[in-house]
Parts: C-alpha cells; sequence; structure tokens
C-alpha cells in the first residue's frame, strides 16, 4: 500500500512538473527557431523598404527573442511583385508588404486600409478610424477579409501623402480631366472620377513611360520619389494629393502565423502599434526631403487651397468612396464608418 501511495505520488509530481514545463513554455520562447521568407510587391529602391518592412522586421526578431527570423528577398526575386499578395497566401512565401488593394489581387478591403480619397488627414486620424477608437475599428474588417484570404494582416505604415506627380499643372480637380496617369486600384478610381485616364503599370516602368510621354504623371506616396527618381521627369507635385495617409500593409501567410506559439503571436500582434508610429514617422521625414529634392531639380511644388481641397473632398465622398463601397459588403461596411468618423470628428466629437 504504501509503496502503491509513492508510486501515485511520483505520478502526481512529475505530471505537475511536466505541465509547469509546459507553461512555462508557452508563456515564454519556444527552443526551436522559425525561419520566414517574405517577399513585397517592391524591391529596395522603394521607400517602403527601409521606412516600413524592415524597422518591422527587425522588430520582430527582436520581440521573439530571436526566435522567428525573416529572410526579405525583393519583388522579382520568387515572383512577381503583382503575384507577392497571391505567393503569401498560397504559403509559397510566408509573407508580403505592400498594398492590398492595387498589388493584392481579389482583396477590396485593402482600399479600406490603404486610405481613401480625402479620408484621414494623418498618421493620428488613421489610427483612430483603423484601430484606436472602439467607435470604428475599420480594421477589424480588413483583418476579417485577409483571414479569409489566408493571411493575417501584422503591420501597418502610413507612407504620407499619395499624390500626383505630373508634367501639367494641376491648381484644381478639374485639370486633371483627359490626362493619362499611371494609377493602380484605389488611384485608378480617383483618377477616373475626376475625368482623367489611368493607366496601369508595374512601378519599375513608370520613369520610361513619362520620359517617352506615354503617360503624363503618376500617382506616388511623396515621400518615395526621389527613391525612383520621378523628380526627373515630372515638373509638378500636386499637394496634399489625393489620398493625404496612404499606408502600405504587411500580411503573414495564416498557416506560418498559426504554427507560431501563443507566445511569439502575442509578442508580434504587440508590436504592431508601435512599428506604425515609428515607420510612420520615418516615412514623414522623408517628404520634405523628397519635395526639396525635386524644387532643387527644377520643379514646382503646387499646393492645393483649402478650398479646392474641400471641393475635391465632398467629390471624393459622393462619387469615389460608393465605388470602393460597392466592391464587398466589408468596403460598404468600412465606408460608413468612415462617414461616421469624419461627421463626428467635424463635430468636434
Amino acid at each position: 500500500m504504501k509503496l502503491e501511495k509513492s508510486i501515485k505520488t511520483a505520478f502526481w509530481a512529475g505530471a505537475l512538473a511536466t505541465s509547469a514545463s509546459v507553461a512555462f513554455a508557452a508563456d515564454g520562447p519556444p527552443d526551436e527557431v522559425t525561419e520566414w521568407v517574405f517577399q513585397p510587391a517592391f524591391d529596395q529602391t522603394d521607400a517602403g523598404w527601409d521606412n516600413g518592412l524592415i524597422p518591422w522586421v527587425e522588430a520582430v526578431e527582436e520581440a521573439t527573442q530571436g526566435t522567428v527570423k525573416i529572410r526579405v528577398e525583393p519583388a522579382g526575386a520568387l515572383v512577381s511583385g503583382a503575384e507577392a499578395f497571391a505567393a503569401a497566401a498560397a504559403g509559397q512565401t510566408d509573407g508580403y508588404a505592400g498594398w492590398g488593394s492595387v498589388y493584392g489581387g481579389d482583396m477590396p478591403e485593402g482600399m479600406l486600409a490603404f486610405g481613401m480619397a480625402m479620408g484621414a488627414n494623418n498618421t493620428e486620424e488613421a489610427w483612430e478610424v483603423m484601430w484606436g477608437n472602439p467607435d470604428y475599428r475599420v480594421g477589424d474588417i480588413v483583418q476579417e477579409a485577409a483571414h479569409a484570404r489566408n493571411l493575417h494582416w501584422a503591420g501597418w505604415t502610413n507612407q504620407g501623402p499619395n499624390a500626383m506627380f505630373t508634367k501639367f499643372r494641376v491648381e484644381k480637380m478639374e485639370d486633371l480631366e483627359g490626362h493619362k496617369m499611371r494609377a493602380g486600384g484605389p488611384q485608378a478610381i480617383f483618377h477616373s472620377t475626376m475625368g482623367g485616364a489611368p493607366v496601369s503599370m508595374n512601378g519599375g516602368e513608370i520613369y520610361t513611360a513619362i520620359k517617352l510621354g506615354t503617360i503624363e504623371g503618376t500617382y506616388w506616396d511623396t515621400g518615395g520619389i526621389d527613391d525612383m527618381s520621378f523628380q526627373e521627369v515630372i515638373d509638378y507635385a500636386i499637394m496634399p494629393g489625393w489620398n493625404p495617409a496612404q499606408h502600405q500593409e504587411i500580411f503573414i501567410n495564416l498557416q506560418s502565423w498559426n504554427a507560431l506559439t501563443d507566445w511569439q503571436r502575442e509578442q508580434i500582434d504587440g508590436i504592431f502599434e508601435e512599428t506604425y508610429f515609428q515607420t510612420s514617422q520615418m516615412h514623414a521625414d522623408g517628404v520634405e526631403e523628397a519635395l526639396q529634392i525635386l524644387r532643387d531639380a527644377g520643379g514646382e511644388v503646387i499646393t492645393l487651397s483649402d478650398e479646392e481641397v474641400a471641393r475635391m473632398r465632398e467629390k471624393s465622398i459622393a462619387e469615389v468612396w460608393p465605388q470602393v463601397a460597392a466592391a464587398s459588403k466589408g468596403n460598404a461596411k468600412g465606408v460608413e464608418i468612415y462617414k461616421k468618423y469624419l461627421e463626428d470628428k467635424a463635430a468636434g466629437n
């Protein structure tokens, strides 16, 4: 009897020790290192590389205490930039950075994350409507759409104003009418609504197309125009642009994400807000520098009047936003939340 009791005691002591060990492992870094391969929709020349994706990668590796390591390959190394989103969803890569609404294939909800035409004015407003204020939380709509496409939305950065960079003057929205400009996804919706002719092409083709006169300009994040050497071929930058706070997203393949421990996932989710504001500031720091490079090259920065910005916002809400809403049920819900946000802001709430 004493022997049987002794065996039982030893058994439960061992079970408790094992449980404690498992609990400890779940609450801290695992013993194994997970290695991921990401390919964004862009290469090292894009401002999103140094000012968006790479700081996030470094933060992930630090937060997970080196138990998640990410190798980043430039667009074209594994698949084309246009195929990168689908490759991450299919598990060909472990992750993607870019614009789910432009190069991301069939995910219209990416337009909500990219930013609405004349919607949020800055980083703080974008964060409030997407994540920060529980009355809005448009980000939950995008996350649901991402999960439906076998992806987890894990990073975000405000690349600053997405503006028009042109060979022709623009002082009012009617000045865009009839002009051929490179525009993708939500940019194309805006440009066509203003009477322009949007042209779809890869980022690497834009410089030559403007130089040859195939197009008359492009929509681009302001801080990245010098990375693309656009100051050599365009004459004007139109501020604040059609989207004062254009965003870029980071997605992880859902199987890769679920294969992590709870602790690792918590660590990565935990840096979402921190890296958002960090990288957004990095992009903001590059905006004035890029505009000065344009001025030094002989270009002109045209800032639209407050009255013209108000006209453009009114037309965007009335004519552009419904086109975004029509793309999916999630978009329709997100657009209504965006409208409520702007109404509340105007009312001082």
